[in-house]
């Protein structure tokens, strides 16, 4: 707070502070136009032209918010100069995005909203700096650790295995380290994964990298301290640990199931294959980007089962897009409670109250209806198919990066429509979750209470 001129004190800080949310708008758009305008120089491209302005926004948008999609090919188009800016953009976004999720769930949690914390701090210098410093400090460590392990083991495979000169290996290993743990999906290979599709080595360690990146800092250091005692965890981490076990499980099964006979995908590998390939391409889509196969050449079957995967996402507080697991996983409980009658939500030995339940429906029906709004005005702008229209929809609002093959051929403005649904899906349910939780009020009154019909 500050004095005015006539001493009264102006609560300017607070005022600011109401809507945090537009801390983090404004700190990802300031990323996306510094990288539209690096990507636009001469020597970011490898024919020394500058990119037009929308390959460049397109791109950009797509490494900030971690997603993948792009309309043009990363290896071949973008110089060595584009893919650093590229890569830097990937880093930042993904560890922009763990920081201040990671901050706003801690902050959301406890029992002083996050406004009244931030304007404790400005005024006491009692609060945080040191809590924020430790946070993003280990985020980071963790990260770049993570990066490292993967980047050390992709370099040796591509250099063995694949007979690449030192040099190559070790870029293109840190090149999809980096891009796979913060889940974004880019590569420099034109057909990403799927000349990789029978490699374990491969396939397993960028899928490792994948999942950890994307189950959430706060997940993973608690799981680091307790794994050896369950009981003790916490709501996140049981849901986090538990639907992603079950997603991992369910995609694969299905994935295999419906791509088993399709010649143009899984058709020609052998049973243990199957399972390698069928296994990378279920987490792949939630929400990594990289692809094993060709997504065109799959079937009805196998895109629908993807759709749902990267509806659905990773963890909160990690590089994964989605609604996230943790909110996909709430609501089975709400479900699992309603059909066994009970008055209230349990997880655990927890209870759920009935403000978590409701703000995790708010964002569900909310993204069902960006995306549902998206498809509707992509058909109106393309003449491709509902089923790849749709894909490429869920694709860009969850920032999964895979992709029938509609992106670059999308006109003008479909492609400004698919970099505005990026950009609010990497930062829509974030913000949208942390407003709904520290907009929490008591009501001074109450009406009388009335039952409608449901269903």
């Amino acid at each position: 707070m500050a004095r005015g001129a006539y001493g009264r004190i102006r609560r300017v800080p607070a005022q600011r502070l109401r809507h945090p949310g537009r801390i983090i708008v404004g700190g990802f758009a300031t990323a996306v136009v510094v990288g539209a305008v690096l990507l636009s120089l001469p020597w970011a491209t490898t024919s020394g032209r500058r990119a037009g302005f929308v390959d460049a926004l397109f791109t950009s948008t797509s490494a900030v918010c971690v997603t993948g999609l792009v309309t043009v090919d990363t290896g071949t188009y973008w110089s060595g100069f584009g893919e650093v800016v590229i890569l830097v953009l990937i880093q930042v976004g993904g560890l922009g995005i763990m920081s201040l999720a990671t901050l706003m769930a801690v902050l959301v949690s406890r029992r002083l909203g996050l406004r009244a914390r931030l304007v404790a701090q400005m005024e006491t210098k009692s609060f945080g700096a040191a809590d924020v410093r430790r946070v993003v400090r280990n985020i980071a460590l963790f990260s770049l650790g993570c990066e490292a392990v993967a980047a050390v083991v992709l370099s040796a495979r591509f250099r063995i295995g694949y007979d690449q000169s030192f040099g190559s290996a070790v870029y293109d290993g840190v090149f999809h380290a980096v891009s796979s743990f913060n889940n974004a999906g880019f590569s420099t290979r034109s057909d990403s994964l799927m000349g990789y599709a029978t490699d374990p080595w491969i396939s397993l360690t960028v899928t490792f990298a994948v999942v950890v990146g994307g189950i959430g800092f706060p997940v993973v250091f608690e799981l680091a301290r307790t794994w050896r005692r369950p009981a003790r965890w916490s709501v996140l981490t049981r849901i986090t640990v538990l639907f992603t076990a079950v997603l991992l499980a369910a995609g694969t099964v299905a994935v295999i199931l419906a791509e088993y006979n399709n010649r143009e995908t899984f058709g020609a590998f052998t049973g243990p294959q199957k399972l390698l390939a069928g296994f990378t391409a279920a987490a792949m889509a939630r929400t990594a980007g990289f692809n094993n196969v060709d997504i065109g050449a799959m079937t009805p079957e196998g895109l629908l089962a993807t759709d749902i995967l990267m509806f659905i996402g990773g963890g909160s507080a990690g590089t994964a897009g989605g609604i996230k697991v943790t909110t996909f996983g709430l609501l089975a409980f709400v479900i699992w409670a309603e059909m066994r009658g009970e008055a209230a939500v349990h997880v655990g030995r927890r209870r759920i109250p009935p403000p978590n339940q409701r703000q995790a429906l708010a964002v569900v029906l909310m993204s069902v209806g960006l995306v549902t709004v998206a498809t509707f005005a992509l058909l109106g702008l393309t003449r491709h198919p509902l089923h790849a229209v749709l894909f490429e929809a869920v694709s860009a609002f969850a920032t999964v990066g895979l992709s029938t093959g509609i992106t670059p051929g999308l006109p003008t403005a479909a492609q400004l429509l698919v970099v505005v649904l990026m950009f609010i899906g990497r930062i829509g349910p974030l913000t949208l979750a942390s407003a709904l939780a520290l907009k929490q009020r008591p009501r001074r009154y109450e009406w009388p209470e009335e039952r409608t019909i449901v269903g």
